[in-house]
């Protein structure tokens, strides 16, 4: 019995998290020419003018190229990081975690205004996209940091000092001993980071340069002066870019711990 009552819950739950991205899916199909729910009617008319809006599209090639180097960024450095912090801090350790994870203390509205105040201080300002991409690496970076670090946990040095024992160098090691075995925490923190940084707004609302927008930038500029559900259809699609991410990171490169 007891089982049956924390499955109900475990759906209800499921349930309620999973419902508003239904209804926007379900609004984007409207054949009405106002964003209501449910539908006045199903079409793919809403779909087809998202298709042939360039500002949308340009958009949403701006937020992948934005997530993908923000992601490789913070993918190197928290890698990078999480190493230092297991297998050598010491008792630097606390004061490592600490560093890495205050982007996630402070407000990301009060973090955006700072990276504002210091790119414009140090005379680089918001003329090309660097700024941009600091504040989304800072931002993501804690959730590469988090995951390769338990990963990192249960990885024993012992296989480090064998391989060395053998002749493998430091590169070696790390390629065909570490790598292989902390893969899964590597691929779900630059899962998050991508994720987060295809979606975050406040950061590319302050550090964005002239003419640039990103998608949530972009829907948001829409939504100021439009209610139609082609914003629904533009959202639609976000959700399906990152369950596309999702789905083919696990195929080709699997989430899987590989074991000795």
């Amino acid at each position: 019995m007891s089982r049956i009552v924390f499955t109900v819950y475990c759906l209800i739950i499921y349930a309620f998290l999973l419902a508003p991205i239904l209804v926007v899916v379900g609004a984007s199909f409207n054949a009405g020419a106002f964003l209501t729910f449910p539908p006045q009617g199903l079409s793919f008319r809403w779909y087809v003018v998202f298709f042939n809006n360039e500002v949308f599209l340009r958009a949403i090639k701006t937020s992948l190229w934005v997530a993908a180097v923000s992601t490789v960024i913070s993918g190197i450095i928290g890698t990078m990081a999480a190493i230092y912090f297991v297998q050598f801090a010491g008792r630097l350790k606390d004061g490592v975690r600490i560093a890495m994870m205050a982007p996630l203390l402070l407000p990301e509205v009060l973090t955006a205004i700072a990276l504002l105040f210091f790119v414009y201080a140090i005379g680089i300002g918001t003329q090309t996209m660097f700024a941009m991409i600091v504040g989304h690496v800072l931002i993501t970076l804690p959730f590469v940091f988090i995951n390769v670090s338990t990963s990192l946990e249960s990885y024993d040095p012992a296989w480090s000092m064998a391989a060395r024992s053998l002749g493998a160098g430091a590169v070696t090691r790390f390629r065909r001993i570490m790598l292989p075995l902390i893969k899964p925490g590597v691929i779900g923190g630059c899962l998050f980071a991508f994720i987060i940084s295809f979606d975050i707004f406040t950061i590319s609302f302050m550090l964005k340069s002239v003419g640039t927008a990103t998608l949530p930038i972009q829907l948001y500029d829409y939504l100021r002066t439009n209610f139609t559900p082609e914003a629904a259809a533009v959202s639609t699609l976000s959700v399906v870019l990152t369950l596309l991410v999702v789905v083919v990171t696990e195929k080709f490169l699997g989430l899987r711990i590989h074991r000795f």
